[in-house]
């Protein structure tokens, strides 16, 4: 079987960090029996200069036709910020209906953590925020602007299907990773008492048909305390747009930076796009020293969700091989390997695996 996948290598560093991708999975298509095919496109910041277009409705016809989707990094030094992220990245969800932002949280061996005493058995969580509602649909606007009695009003929407699908999503994850089997809804329902009464609802609801799931709740504010104090509480967590945007933040930097953190968005019934979290660090461009590794964890979550379980394990412990025996940073720069190298030394490690 040969997998299509529709690459956007975006701004900056983007196309470097994509290419180390590209390079594990190549490297890894003979071992283990897959085919891959790589479609480029050209959006981003500078397509949006030359151009003046973020996302033709033309490409996003195409892009429909793939199952996934990978993404380098969207952020143009000379392009406005809100242009590119909301003209291409969030387009891409809300037309796509991406609806699940899966964001595991792992702190692979040798990484540094700024949280004392903790290590890679404390922090292994994942985090299934909804993707396409809440604050970030768009509902609200603005009255008198400019005057001294302007009035804005940003509307978080919540719908029971909206709701629904994402906690089923989070419910077989959790059953799937079969690690503590426990699922925890993050909310404000002190507060935000008519959407989070509807989650909280829904969440009840739907445990019933999963009891070998144990389920509990936090506060958005205490969810941060206890994934600085006591991150190994967690296995997986529930939440909305804005909350998980914000907690999957703190997981990054828990888990060793940005340069380490991937992230997915799904539709588990149609396109999926996964991308490393961290900007396109248009300083870095061009000089091979950017971090790749996130990149790579993005393209081993891609395989994964195409069912090549036993392929995407093998980057992965070999995400973790590097880690652990050869980086002595993972900031740009200072690795001890260049961006070229390490996606060598994973290819490798990868390939070792299969056999």
């Amino acid at each position: 079987m040969t997998h299509k996948i529709a690459v956007l290598p975006g701004d900056g560093t983007g196309p470097e960090v994509v290419a180390e991708g590209i390079k594990v999975l190549n490297a890894i298509a003979g071992p283990a029996g897959l085919k891959f095919e790589f479609i480029h496109y050209d959006l981003g910041g500078e397509r949006y200069k030359r151009t003046g277009e973020i996302l033709p409705d033309s490409v996003l016809k195409e892009l429909r036709g793939f199952r996934s989707i990978y993404l380098g990094a969207i952020g143009h030094p000379d392009v406005k910020p809100g242009i590119l992220e909301k003209g291409l990245l969030l387009r891409l969800r809300f037309e796509l209906d991406q609806y699940i932002n899966l964001r595991p949280v792992i702190l692979y061996p040798g990484v540094y953590t700024p949280l004392r005493d903790k290590g890679p058995e404390d922090i292994n969580f994942v985090v299934v925020r909804e993707n396409t509602e809440g604050l970030y649909a768009g509902a609200g606007g603005v009255l008198k602007y400019g005057t001294p009695d302007e009035v804005a009003v940003q509307e978080s929407i919540n719908t029971r299907k909206g709701v629904d699908r994402c906690l089923k999503y989070a419910f077989e994850l959790t059953r799937k990773r079969n690690k503590n089997k426990k699922l925890t809804l993050v909310g404000k329902t002190n507060v935000l008492t008519f959407a989070f009464d509807l989650w909280e609802r829904a969440f009840h609801a739907m445990a019933q048909s999963y009891p070998d799931i144990a389920t509990d709740y936090a506060h958005v504010d205490a969810t941060c305390m206890w994934m600085v104090k006591n991150p190994e509480w967690f296995d997986v967590l529930v939440t909305d747009n804005m909350f998980g945007d914000i907690i999957t933040d703190l997981g990054a930097m828990i888990q060793g930076g940005m340069g380490i953190a991937a992230g997915g968005n799904i539709n588990p019934e149609g396109v999926s796009m996964f991308e490393p979290i961290g900007g396109s660090a248009p300083k870095y461009t061009g000089k091979n020293i950017i971090n790749p590794l996130a990149a790579i964890a993005a393209a081993q979550m891609l395989l994964d969700h195409l069912g090549e379980v036993k392929a995407a394990a093998a980057i992965e412990e070999a995400i973790k091989t590097v880690c652990a025996k050869h980086l002595k940073s993972l900031q740009a720069g200072k690795m001890g390997y260049s961006t070229s190298e390490v996606g060598d030394l994973v290819a490798q490690y990868a390939i070792d695996n299969l056999k």
